[in-house]
C-alpha cells in the first residue's frame, strides 16, 4: 500500500509541477485554455501558484504523509473547479480528462494518507 501511495503522490507532484509551471510561464496552450473557459489571465497565474504550493506539500509529504494528504485535498478542490469550468463551456471529454484523472489520483492520495492527515490535524 505504501508503494501505491508514493506512486500516486509522485504522479500528482509531476502533474501539478508541469501544469502549474506552464501556467506561470504563460505557455500558449494555457493562455488559450483560460481564454476558452472565459477566465481572466490573472486567474491562470493564481492557479499556477496554487499548483506549485501543492507541489511543495507533496514534496514535504514524502517525510510527513499528512502534508501529502493536505496537498491532495488542495489539488482535489482545484480539479473540481477545473471540471466545473470545462463543463460550463461544454468542452469535450478529452479536455476534461486531465482534471478528472488528477481528481481521482488526488482522492487516492487523500484516502491512503487519511490516518496521517488526522494525526497532523490533531
Amino acid at each position: 500500500m505504501h508503494i501505491l501511495a508514493i506512486i500516486l503522490q509522485s504522479w500528482l507532484l509531476f502533474s501539478m509541477a508541469f501544469f502549474g509551471g506552464s501556467k506561470l510561464a504563460g505557455a500558449k496552450h494555457q493562455v488559450d485554455l483560460f481564454d476558452s473557459v472565459r477566465l481572466p489571465q490573472w486567474f491562470r497565474v493564481i492557479t499556477g501558484i496554487v499548483q506549485i504550493v501543492a507541489c511543495v506539500g507533496l514534496i514535504i509529504g514524502y517525510w510527513s504523509a499528512g502534508y501529502a494528504a493536505l496537498a491532495g485535498i488542495l489539488v482535489g478542490v482545484m480539479m473540481i473547479a477545473a471540471l466545473i469550468a470545462h463543463l460550463r463551456v461544454k468542452h469535450p471529454f478529452a479536455k476534461l480528462f486531465p482534471a478528472l484523472l488528477n481528481l481521482l489520483i488526488a482522492a487516492g492520495v487523500v484516502s491512503l494518507y487519511a490516518d496521517d492527515l488526522s494525526n497532523l490535524l490533531g
